[in-house]
């Protein structure tokens, strides 16, 4: 009996999107159902049964049940990419998981509170100082990162790896909002440019790397 992939969550997270970008890299075949905010779900008996948090995404693999979206991008790389996106080298592997948990642990901790504001916030209620303060954090990890790349094509090294999808959807994010002024980013960022244009021109990005904010 085949299995279904089945992600819950709305496109507009940029935790959904890391998994979908990771899904269609490899090719895979899933179902989606909208969860969360607008579209509710997420409170539902039904729905806190598969992920008590009440957050998305949620992936269901026939009857294997998984949240956290970089959890969720390690296991499709796992089951399906082993010794490619998912490295066997455990140098290689554990260097792209340091970089996975620094997306979530640091570089969206910063860059959170800008999106917030400029996004989900109605333009009368936004505090600038949040916005500014955000931009102060985010800056100086983004030269991190453009030096990290100025010796290597990919996160990890020579090709792509599971680290190189939640970083990706969140550069994404961030040159999409009106304080990251992206026009720069080539001459300020001009390795995370080189980088993020191979990740965004393959056609698993299609649909994910090329949404609006919102």
């Amino acid at each position: 009996m085949t299995q279904t992939l089945h992600f819950w969550g709305r496109m507009s997270s940029i935790n959904v999107r890391k998994v979908v970008l990771c899904a269609q890299w490899l090719g895979l075949k899933f179902e989606r159902t909208d969860a969360g905010r607008q579209f509710g779900i997420v409170k539902t008996p039904a729905y806190l049964a598969l992920n008590p948090n009440a957050m998305i995404p949620v992936m269901e693999d026939g009857d294997f049940v998984l949240w956290e979206s970089n959890a969720i991008v390690r296991y499709l790389c796992a089951k399906h990419a082993q010794g490619t996106l998912y490295p066997t080298d455990l140098r290689q592997r554990f260097d792209a998981e340091r970089w996975m948990d620094w997306q979530q642990t640091t570089l969206n901790k910063a860059s959170g509170a800008a999106f917030t504001q400029w996004i989900r916030t109605p333009p009368e209620q936004r505090e600038m100082a949040q916005i500014h303060a955000s931009v102060a954090a985010t800056e100086p990890l983004l030269a991190m990162l453009d030096a990290h790349l100025r010796t290597r094509p990919f996160m990890a090294g020579n090709a792509v790896t599971m680290a190189d999808f939640p970083i990706a959807c969140e550069i994404d994010r961030w040159w999409g909002l009106p304080a990251a002024n992206p026009a720069n980013a080539a001459s300020s960022y001009p390795h995370i440019q080189r980088w993020y244009g191979n990740i965004s021109a393959h056609p698993a990005s299609n649909s994910v790397l090329n949404l609006p904010q919102t």
